[in-house]
């Protein structure tokens, strides 16, 4: 899925105090802290975003807050629905890239079809996870499918750590056995969690499960000591640690817990529990890009850009001299594959594409300032 706010802001974290801005121009601050059972938790609050088009699904995001960009390495989250399919349109994201990061699709009704510029076709079905690896550069196209006439799920992200964000890119997909105890079913589909072990590789250790909880049901949690933890209400009323989480809300703990107590109330729930080891490295998350420099962001906007017909290319490109606005010509992408940008990117960064689909999203403009790297505020 695609950040298709015309005006994407800068998204700095940072892991300790700064004598500079605290906050991301244009982010509210998003959250809201209580006193649990066990210590502080937060509510991050959810922001209606538009996905475009005549009839624009609109998404929720909770993830990333001006106050609290991170939880673990997840540094997006958009959840969505239920939405009637013939009433919003549904899913139509076309063409766009992603670096330095793994989108996470996970949903609970309807279909989505899944095509990416590392060749890889798929369809995302409720209860199995589809985990795509852009590592240096990928672009690929997200559309509900024709059948689909209810579209309820959620899309994460998570920042790739130092030593992987040049990996090649993947994808992977999952569908995880039920785990089920007094008044719950738990499906772990990244991680490891109540005795179940997800076989999808990530870079640091996450944790994805979704929870479904019978009314009046409370379930204690074995964590990691050093994970931070959230928790998305999706259905029902559910309490993390004794705090009620509101609709469509994000409640979030630091890491010193070592069991999570989680209730729900007199509806059947379903919620998301997400956690992870925290990132520990600064970084700059700017429309679909999780970079470090505002150098790198810039590059690869630019190689998009480029790629796609967008703009003109830069000295450093392959593609200079090649006629602004159209498709790259064959005979150019056979003479170019293989190269690479100066600074040692492999060419094209963000791949081939089947021909006949859909025109690719173009990149907003680049903020006025210099984008800075930051990480996140220190959990309470």
């Amino acid at each position: 899925m695609s950040n298709t706010e015309t005006d994407p802001q800068e998204t700095v974290c940072r892991t300790k105090p700064s004598t500079g801005p605290r906050f991301t121009e244009g982010l509210s601050n998003g959250v809201d802290p209580h006193t649990g059972g066990t210590g502080t938790v937060e509510l991050l609050e959810p922001r209606a975003v538009p996905l475009g088009g005549p009839r624009a699904m609109t998404v929720k995001r909770t993830l990333p807050q001006r106050a609290r960009s991170l939880i673990g390495a997840w540094c997006f989250l958009d959840f969505y629905g239920p939405d009637d399919v013939s009433a919003t349109g549904g899913m139509a994201v076309p063409r766009h890239p992603h670096t330095g990061l793994a989108t996470v699709s996970w949903l609970f009704t309807g279909r989505v079809d899944h095509i990416d510029s590392a060749g890889h076709w798929a369809t995302v079905r409720p209860g199995e996870v589809n985990l795509m690896n852009a590592g240096s550069g990928i672009t690929h196209s997200e559309y509900s499918t024709a059948d689909t006439t209810v579209l309820h799920g959620a899309q994460l992200w998570y920042a790739f750590p130092e030593h992987a964000r040049a990996t090649a890119p993947s994808l992977e997909a999952h569908r995880p056995e039920p785990v089920t105890g007094p008044g719950y079913t738990a499906r772990v589909f990244l991680g490891s969690l109540l005795g179940s072990t997800s076989p999808v590789k990530t870079h640091l250790p996450l944790t994805g499960v979704e929870l479904r909880m019978d009314p009046g049901t409370t379930l204690e949690v074995d964590v990691p000591a050093g994970h931070e933890h959230g928790l998305l209400q999706v259905t029902g009323t559910i309490s993390l640690d004794g705090v009620e989480i509101p609709e469509d809300h994000l409640g979030f703990v630091g890491p010193g817990r070592t069991r999570l107590r989680i209730t729900s109330g007199s509806d059947p729930v379903i919620a998301l529990l997400i956690g992870g080891e925290p990132l520990g490295e600064q970084i700059i998350m700017w429309w679909n890009f999780v970079g470090r420099t505002h150098e790198e962001i810039v590059a690869w906007r630019a190689a998009y850009q480029a790629e796609m017909g967008f703009e003109v290319p830069w000295e450093d490109s392959p593609l200079t001299g090649a006629a602004l606005g159209a498709p790259v010509s064959a005979d150019l992408l056979d003479a170019t594959i293989g190269t690479s940008y100066r600074d040692g990117r492999t060419f094209p960064q963000f791949g081939d594409f089947p021909a006949d689909t859909p025109a690719p999203l173009p990149a907003p403009a680049l903020p006025t300032t210099r984008m800075r790297p930051r990480a996140n505020p220190p959990a309470k």
